[in-house]
């Protein structure tokens, strides 16, 4: 049992620790500690969701139908160029760049955003369903493969979205937060590149 868990845990922790689209939302709302804790307990039961159904049997499915991974790819696409067009206008607006500047948007609004995130970036499936998945089914015990994969993600969402909140008050300033949305901004569109040109 405990070997199936313990795969689960480093293959997961290994993947979700780089840094990409979600990872860079979370970081985002905790710096401004809006709704951070919601967005790390959303993206947890969502990737354990996702973990859970690579594992037994999503994996196949959509290996077996390409024309999902396609409709996936390219809404993540549109979804990833939208929202690095609002980090980038953010970053170009110096009266929006202060905390305190900028009304605190309500929790569903950040919820459905991490879910928009979460769920229309094609490299979820890849990473999370395909191969966390894919690897999850080969255990001996997939049930404890997924149990660690979970904690991984649990570890990992909690300890961003607490530290960057800890760390807000430090990096407060309007230069640091253009450079947050600046990188947001970089990072969705490199993202969107590189699924629009695979």
């Amino acid at each position: 049992m405990w070997q199936s868990y313990l795969n689960g845990l480093l293959v997961a922790l290994g993947l979700i620790m780089a840094i990409g689209t979600q990872n860079a939302f979370v970081l985002a709302q905790s710096l401004r500690r809006e709704h951070h804790l919601p967005v790390a307990c959303l993206c947890v039961v969502c990737d354990a969701l996702l973990v859970a159904l690579g594992v037994f049997g999503l994996a196949q499915v959509l290996l077996d139908n390409p024309t999902l991974l396609a409709i996936s790819r390219w809404g993540g696409v549109v979804f990833l160029l939208w929202y690095g067009g609002q980090a980038l206008r953010r970053a170009c607006n110096r009266s929006s760049l202060q905390h305190s500047d900028v009304g605190q948007r309500s929790r569903r609004a950040v919820l459905a955003s991490a879910l928009a995130v979460t769920l229309l970036n094609p490299h979820v499936y890849l990473d999370t369903v395909l191969l966390i998945g894919s690897l999850g089914a080969q255990q001996t015990l997939p049930g404890a493969y997924v149990a660690g994969a979970a904690s991984a993600s649990l570890v990992w969402f909690f300890s961003l979205a607490l530290g960057a909140a800890w760390l807000a008050p430090y990096l407060a300033r309007p230069g640091t937060w253009r450079l947050l949305d600046l990188l947001v901004a970089v990072m969705m569109f490199s993202v969107a590149a590189q699924l629009a040109f695979a």
